[in-house]
């Protein structure tokens, strides 16, 4: 079945399902919206890490043990930062660092996000389109134990240590969508729309909390389906689990159910995963979910593909 497919997406579980995609889509067939909410400023440099790993991954050149930063990096530039007393918590590679200047570079001369992300899209000889999901700033934020911190102070310089009370997405409420994102969910040709594995509270909520998205998206023509972030009731990376603990939600697929209720018409999760109890107003769909190798991706991509074909010839 042809037809353009939109994927919304955010950190490491995001991207593999991102590149499945591409891997099994026609070329130019795919669009994948990135979390922006993630952004920050570091040593005065733009850092955008969800649409970096996108783009390395996309690209090939994502380190395939961590899955984000890129492959065979070096460390000189941390190294002789650490000498001079400087902030080291947030590794920035050799490789990479040479990305953060040229977006601030391009960013202070008065070049959008969007404009910059399509450029090293290309320079990078990605064939999928990788649009920010806004221009505008977006900044998540935690309210923890102890008070309220930037989403990178609690995930990476504090290791997701800190116990979380509330989640707030400062700027969404005002920000416009990527044009990219409303055009698409209005196509009544569109294929599909995924909701890739990414964290629900941190990589996807920021989206749906932009102006218009949550209801562009209840009312698409076309399927929208998700894939759980969790594997026996764990994230396979990243603190999901932990967040929706801490925040008094259900720690398991309901619980990931219910952060899209009235949005997605199918929830692809694990065999063991499945709950008890009367079906929700969704179709939960066993799948294998574990991405550890390029086949896993792809097999994955398959079965949210026809997931959402299966649902839209019943539309139909």
């Amino acid at each position: 079945m042809n037809g353009r497919v939109i994927a919304l997406a955010g950190g490491v579980g995001g991207a593999k399902l991102a590149l499945g995609l591409s891997r099994v889509l026609a070329p130019g067939a795919l669009t994948v919206i990135a979390n922006t909410g993630d952004d920050f400023t570091h040593l005065g440099l733009a850092i955008s890490p969800d649409i970096d790993t996108l783009t390395y991954t996309l690209a090939g050149l994502a380190d395939p043990l961590q899955g984000w930063g890129r492959r065979g990096e070096t460390w000189a530039f941390m190294t002789a930062l650490q000498q001079l007393g400087g902030e080291t918590w947030f590794r920035l590679g050799d490789q990479d660092l040479a990305l953060h200047v040229e977006r601030t570079h391009r960013l202070v001369a008065g070049e959008s996000l969007s404009a910059v992300t399509e450029r090293v899209r290309q320079r990078l000889g990605v064939a999928t389109a990788i649009v920010p999901m806004t221009d505008d700033t977006v900044r998540t934020r935690l309210r923890t134990d102890e008070g309220w911190l930037d989403f990178q102070d609690y995930f990476v310089r504090r290791r997701c240590v800190p116990c979380v009370h509330e989640i707030a997405y400062h700027g969404a409420e005002n920000a416009r969508p990527a044009e990219a994102l409303r055009q698409s969910l209005a196509d009544e040709t569109l294929r599909a729309v995924v909701i890739c594995p990414s964290n629900p509270l941190l990589s996807i909520a920021p989206i749906l909390a932009m102006p218009g998205v949550r209801a562009a998206l209840a009312g698409c023509t076309a399927p929208v389906i998700a894939v759980s972030p969790l594997i026996g009731g764990q994230a396979v990376k990243g603190p999901t689990a932990k967040l929706m603990r801490e925040l008094g939600k259900e720690v398991g697929v309901g619980g990931i159910a219910r952060c899209y209720a009235g949005l997605i018409d199918a929830l692809l999760i694990d065999a063991g995963d499945r709950p008890a109890g009367p079906a929700q107003e969704i179709e939960w769909i066993d799948a294998p979910l574990l991405m550890s190798t390029i086949e896993d991706r792809e097999h994955l991509a398959v079965a949210v593909l026809a997931a959402a074909d299966r649902l839209s010839r019943r539309a139909g």
